[in-house]
């Protein structure tokens, strides 16, 4: 909403905290909502991340088949160890590599040296539907082949899963998980109870501790000041951190799914007060950036949009 005015640091510093907060809300379900752990399971669990740290790290594969079929049965077998299975997709995902074979300028070397096997002579010929000589497929397969290695087999996955998961696995969770049974709701319900300690938690909590934990990141020289940016503008990106949702509602889920009437009217005081709370933290985060933050756009945003 603010585009460019916001300062390229600060972006990034919001995207790692969402990725970090979400992973810390997943340990959490591991830690506190799993059942009778099977150590015959995580064992063999533990050998599957074995495979794929050495498939990845020593023996440089890059295909993206390798990767979610052992990462398919890793889950499946943190599925029956009774640790949740999300904290599977954690573990997998930092087994997948994130940096390619060839860096760009090799690449480009690799694709001009077989590009320049092509005459213009030829190009008559091999503007037809032909058959091509053994030499041709050859040249093209090294093309073919660079062109594999050049990309990172965790930037592919995640290039390649990005539409499903925003078109198609967001909506159905949204759909299957976000419902509030509205008729005969108090609306006196976010005042008070589990609807009014999410809110604070969102809203206040998460506030105080992003803000506090980066002040004091910054003061012990543990990481620098993100470039362009001052103390209000973290305050506000801090208010932002209150925006919580899918891990969020999936606590919810599993702290009350399961316990009959009572349960229930819980679970939806729960998501009455995690709808509110994410609300007020998105207009108020965004009220104070966009008094923060300076009018004129950011240079450096500009340059990376």
């Amino acid at each position: 909403l603010l585009g460019s005015r916001v300062p390229v640091s600060l972006k990034i510093f919001l995207t790692t905290l969402a990725v970090v907060d979400d992973i810390g809300g997943i340990i959490v379900i591991a830690a506190f909502y799993s059942s009778h752990i099977d150590m015959a399971f995580i064992g063999y669990a533990a050998v599957g991340l074995a495979v794929l740290l050495v498939g990845g790290g020593f023996l440089k594969i890059q295909s993206k088949f390798f990767y979610v079929l052992i990462g398919g049965i890793v889950w499946f077998l943190f599925l029956n160890s009774g640790i949740h299975p999300t904290i599977a997709g954690v573990l997998v995902a930092f087994c997948v590599p994130s940096v390619p074979v060839y860096a760009p300028e090799k690449y480009i070397k690799k694709i001009r040296s077989s590009i320049r096997n092509f005459n213009e002579e030829e190009d008559d010929v091999l503007s037809r539907r032909t058959i091509l000589n053994h030499e041709q497929m050859d040249w093209l397969k090294q093309i073919e082949s660079a062109s594999d290695k050049v990309i990172s087999p965790l930037q592919d996955l995640e290039d390649s899963l990005h539409p499903v998961i925003n078109y198609l696995i967001i909506p159905l969770f949204a759909f299957a998980n976000a419902g509030i049974y509205l008729l005969d709701m108090n609306p006196m319900t976010v005042l008070s109870g589990i609807s009014l300690a999410i809110i604070v938690g969102l809203v206040i909590g998460k506030f105080v501790g992003i803000l506090l934990f980066s002040w004091l990141t910054v003061r012990m020289k543990l990481a620098p000041m993100p470039e362009g940016s001052d103390w209000k503008m973290v305050a506000a990106i801090s208010m932002l951190g209150g925006i919580g949702f899918t891990v969020s509602l999936f606590i919810a889920n599993l702290s009350f799914g399961d316990m009959g009437e009572a349960g229930l009217a819980l679970l939806n005081d729960s998501k009455v007060g995690i709808v509110a709370g994410s609300l007020l933290s998105g207009v108020i985060g965004y009220g104070l950036l966009s008094r923060f933050l300076p009018q004129a756009p950011d240079a450096s945003a500009e340059d990376e949009d």
